[in-house]
């Protein structure tokens, strides 16, 4: 079981998964001038899975994290496998039709077994437990876990059990809820380790990772160059991957996107018997609102909880009164408990709530904005990104069909009439619409 120590959290944002993590040591700077295959900017999961996947095929890959492997939402997220996109795939086949929507529909559950194939593999240890439950708060809301049965039943996930109001209370003791949907084939993990564990491969098929290595510029040509501050990078191919963290570095790619936070505390530690009082299973549990609450029992008994959004990222004033309020009300048993860590963290929101894949030339290639959906989706396109590198693109060419569209009102609104959206939506939630 992991054993904190805050001092690990040095560079890190103070969390628990800065502080429980396995791998302490840290990568050096560029500070030289180099020759790859491939570049990879961002050592998230996006740029680790897709530097992990050309390693396997011998590429030689170089991967600039402008601070540490998995410094952004790679490392602070919920730690939870939920399949499928931020948008499902009937709003996929609604608005893009029915061949595209087979197309993703055949990728949605694929994540999730490159994760596990992943930690098969190479023995990750990263407190991987499956399972994981949708939780419904109102008839609608089960409606709707019910076409989503359906809905992916059609794509061959079969491992779904609808939960009626008995049923869920004794999977989560929660008075919150009057149904659920369990997904024996999500499940959670310690996100940094397997971050960081991901790293490590790459190292050890011949992978070159440098931290503290902001890309400052990059020099678009048949073979572009990448400039850090100390060294440089020719490459054949260019992977930009630094999703809510990129900044104004690839400006085409900022101008359909925006970044935004999300808060995550963990309590004391509430020792096994206390934790499977709360989740007997140990699932992970996300509800059903538009502005969700997520959750779940650490690898050391903790009870892991977030949820909210900070339209344009940042943290609220204070993380840990944002959401005791939601704790206390899931589980009232847990009122004035303790909380250890607080923590929050940039996702990346494109309008359409679905990701975006492309290419900028003929050797540059992107992925971004999984709007929340990132533990998986993320490994799906890094797999993909090096198929498509190794000249079978089918996968990646199915993706970057999907539209990106702009912001209303471009960077300048695009917060404003975000956050007028989800009060509205806010507003259905509590009014159980």
């Amino acid at each position: 079981m992991p054993q904190t120590n805050p001092a690990l959290s040095s560079s890190y944002p103070t969390s628990y998964y800065a502080a429980t993590r396995n791998d302490t040591c840290q990568r050096p700077a560029l500070a030289e001038s180099l020759e790859a295959d491939v570049c990879v900017i961002g050592a998230g999961y996006t740029g680790l899975s897709t530097a992990l996947h050309l390693a396997e095929a011998g590429y030689k890959v170089v991967v600039l994290e402008a601070a540490r492997i998995g410094f952004g939402a790679s490392g602070r997220n919920g730690g939870q496998l939920v399949n499928s996109y931020s948008r499902d795939i009937d709003v996929i086949e609604r608005n893009h039709g029915p061949e595209l929507a087979q197309l993703l529909g055949d990728m949605a559950f694929s994540g999730g077994q490159i994760i596990r194939q992943l930690i098969e593999k190479y023995q990750i240890e990263c407190d991987f437990k499956e399972g994981g439950i949708f939780a419904a708060f109102n008839k609608n809301q089960m409606k709707h876990l019910e076409a989503q049965q359906r809905l992916w039943q059609r794509y061959g996930n079969n491992q779904l059990a609808l939960l009626d109001g008995g049923q869920i209370r004794q999977q989560v003791n929660s008075p919150a809820y009057c149904g659920g949907m369990l997904d024996l084939s999500g499940g959670h993990l310690h996100p940094l380790n397997l971050a960081l564990a991901e790293a490590t491969i790459i190292e050890s098929l011949g992978g070159k990772i440098f931290e503290e290595s902001a890309v400052i510029g990059i020099e678009r040509s048949n073979k572009p160059l990448v400039r850090t501050a100390h060294g440089q990078v020719r490459c054949n191919t260019l992977v930009i991957a630094g999703n809510a963290y990129l900044g104004g570095l690839v400006p085409e790619l900022a101008a359909k996107s925006m970044p935004c936070g999300t808060q995550v505390i963990t309590t004391e530690v509430l020792g096994e018997a206390r934790a499977r009082e709360l989740i007997p299973a140990l699932y992970c549990v996300e509800d059903c609102n538009y502005k969700l609450d997520y959750y779940r029992i650490t690898g050391d008994f903790r009870l892991l909880y977030g949820g909210g959004v900070t339209y344009g990222g940042g943290d609220p004033a204070s993380i840990e009164k944002f959401v005791r309020g939601h704790l206390e009300k899931t589980f009232p048993q847990l009122t004035g408990v303790k909380f250890e860590f607080a923590w929050g963290g940039d996702f990346l929101l494109t309008l359409s709530r679905l990701p975006q894949f492309g290419r900028l030339g003929k050797s540059i290639i992107y992925a971004q904005g999984y709007s929340g959906h990132g533990v998986t989706t993320t490994h799906l396109a890094g797999k993909l990104i090096s198929q498509a590198i190794q000249g079978q693109s089918e996968g990646f060419d199915a993706f970057a069909q999907l539209p990106h569209y702009p912001f209303p009102g471009g960077r300048l609104m695009r917060v404003p009439y975000t956050a007028i959206g989800a009060f509205y939506y806010g507003i259905r939630d509590k009014l159980g619409i």
